[in-house]
């Protein structure tokens, strides 16, 4: 059994560790609310957009002009991966690193093995984690998680389309966590470019047709409406890994303090048992000592 000494400079040390780990479910708990109304804002904005692009766009014969619609035969891949600059958030950047890797093992392994497949990272995090195991990174932003806005992502989503536009890349997708709640992030693979026709409206569509006159023509309103609806799907990504990084870091921080707790409970257990037989021990020579006198 540990001496008495070394009990409480354990019990000191973790009690230090839970003080940190609860202020960090704090400070993470405060981050969250404000990033979640940020993503349950943005939601509605984001779907009705998409609704009215593919709404209008349904209606074009000619889809020439529409250059970010074009089916090509994914030969360039870009794959996006969101992760976090920081850790203590459980197994939210690994899931993200992990969701890479299967996913051009499953369906890009062809392009990756010919050099054909790009990996940029959004996160210090994943960037770490996917060198680690000898991935090459071809494009990588730690800053932008920092002071995230939609100006900030505006740049990004332009040279995206730009990159896609010129034939530099065939197929871009995003990697990153849905928040759905604190406990509950939902790993998500989108398609960026081309941009995906949704079958289930367009059949919705087909029982419900109304006639539209639109001012100025659907042509003008795609071309508008296409960029601007890349740029909010790119925006919302984010908002959602922010929101579901602060929540896997509450989540943690949480489960980390009450085993912190659990701890404490055994730790002052055994100091307990260790003081008593110390006492006890103390009492048995007292008496020994004194049988022993009065022999």
């Amino acid at each position: 059994m540990a001496n008495l000494k070394e009990v409480r400079s354990r019990i000191e040390s973790v009690k230090s560790t839970q003080q940190i780990t609860s202020a960090m479910k704090m400070v993470a708990a405060s981050k969250l609310r404000k990033a979640q109304n940020a993503i349950f804002t943005m939601r509605p904005y984001a779907t009705k957009l998409r609704e009215i692009m593919q709404n209008v766009s349904s209606g074009v014969e000619s889809k020439a002009e529409n250059i970010y619609a074009e089916q090509r035969t994914p030969q360039r891949i870009l794959i996006i991966a969101i992760s976090s600059n920081r850790g203590l958030c459980g197994p939210f950047n690994a899931n993200i690193g992990k969701a890479v890797i299967q996913r051009i093992n499953e369906k890009f392994s062809f392009q990756y093995k010919s050099g054909n497949v790009d990996i940029f990272t959004i996160g210090k995090k994943g960037n770490d984690f996917l060198r680690v195991r000898k991935f090459t990174i071809s494009h990588r932003d730690d800053q932008i998680l920092e002071k995230l806005s939609f100006d900030t992502i505006r740049p990004i989503a332009e040279d995206l389309m730009a990159q896609f536009a010129s034939k530099k890349y065939d197929h871009i997708e995003i990697i990153y966590n849905q928040f759905k709640n604190a406990a509950v992030q939902i790993l998500q693979n989108e398609q960026f470019l081309p941009i995906v026709q949704d079958n289930t409206q367009l059949i919705s569509k087909s029982l419900h047709k109304t006639d539209y006159i639109f001012e100025p023509s659907k042509e003008e309103i795609i071309q508008e409406l296409i960029p601007k609806s890349l740029k909010i799907q790119l925006y919302k990504s984010l908002l959602d890994s922010l929101a579901s990084e602060h929540g896997a870091r509450m989540t943690a921080m949480n489960k980390a303090t009450e085993n912190a707790q659990e701890m404490l409970k055994n730790l002052k257990l055994s100091y307990n048992k260790a003081r008593q037989a110390a006492i006890t021990n103390e009492i048995l020579e007292i008496v020994g000592g004194a049988e022993a006198l009065k022999g």
